[in-house]
This record gives C-alpha cells, structure tokens and sequence, in this order.
C-alpha cells in the first residue's frame, strides 16, 4: 500500500479530512515520542501488565511510569483495568503494536 496522491483540484471535503487526520496523527506521534512511554508500549505490546510490573521492566519509579501511562491513557492509547489494589493495562487497540514494529524494525532490528 502506497501513500496517496494529493493535489491541488482536491474537494474542500477531502481537504478537511486530511487536515482532521493530520491533527488525530500528530497527536498520536507526540503522546509515543518520549523513550519511557517507547518502553512501556514495547511491554504492553506482548500483553498486559501491571503498574508493578512496568516499573521493574522499566527499572523507573512507579510516580514516572504513572505519569507516562496518564499520558498515554489521555491519548487513547492504553486501557487500564483494576483488579483490587493492581493496575493492569494493556494495549486499547492496533495502532500501538504496529508503530513498535515499525520503530523495531528501523531502529532495533539487528543487520
């Protein structure tokens, strides 16, 4: 699947579309553009884990694993469920798991 081509005889429909896209894309980039949030998406892109368990992963405080979890929770991105006292979260829907392998397979995969 190629990128489409755009041009100027574009419909003002088609054109509001895009620019509704581009924000809900820019968006997306700037909540998965901080290394420690990278990290917890890698994590949750083979299943579910708790807050405790992101924090030994991730060897960071649960008060910086939180607030990138927050963050990504704002954007729609992860899914919290409680069980007592733990905190679970998981994956809310493709798009995480997919942008990972793309950054892995630019970025991580060895030659």
């Amino acid at each position: 699947m190629g990128l489409p081509v755009f041009d100027k005889n574009m419909c003002a429909e088609d054109l509001d579309k895009m620019a509704s896209n581009a924000m809900t894309a820019s968006n997306f980039l700037k909540a998965i553009s901080h290394e420690g949030r990278l990290m917890i998406l890698c994590h949750l892109a083979s299943g579910e884990k708790s807050v405790t368990e992101l924090e030994e992963l991730l060897s960071a405080r649960q008060a910086a694993v939180s607030q990138q979890l927050s963050r990504l929770r704002l954007e729609g991105l992860v899914i919290p469920r409680r069980d007592g006292k733990t905190i679970y979260y998981r994956l809310a829907d493709d798009r995480p798991k997919k942008i990972m392998e793309v950054v892995y397979e630019l970025f991580c995969k060895a030659d």
